[in-house]
């Protein structure tokens, strides 16, 4: 499995509705993305707004795909894109894997 750690900026004054929306993401989301191939995906959110999310899978750009073909990742996205600063586009779009440098096993 390969390792994958993006970045995205969440804006300041929506950062309490952001984790509300995160307490109750929609069923058929988190099984698209399981189906995708997205594994061990979690997200974390500094209080300045800093969103770090980590996954694992075999393939990200397969993975991608596969949720930008789905319905549920199109509701998704439109809905989220608000939070975001900094982004032309869906948020999945904006999503730029940080080189890994270090991992210990």
């Amino acid at each position: 499995m390969k390792r994958v750690c993006f970045l995205l900026k969440v804006r300041q004054e929506r950062l309490e509705e952001y984790r509300e929306r995160h307490e109750a993401v929609w069923p058929e989301m988190r099984a698209a993305l399981s189906a995708a191939g997205w594994h061990n995906y979690s997200l974390f959110l500094r209080e300045d707004g800093l969103l770090v999310g980590y996954l694992e899978t075999d393939d990200f750009a397969a993975a991608q795909a596969a949720m930008a073909e789905t319905e549920v990742n199109a509701r998704w996205q439109a809905e989220m894109a608000p939070f975001f600063e900094d982004l032309d586009g869906r948020p999945d779009e904006g999503m730029r894997p940080l080189a890994e440098v270090f991992h210990l096993d």
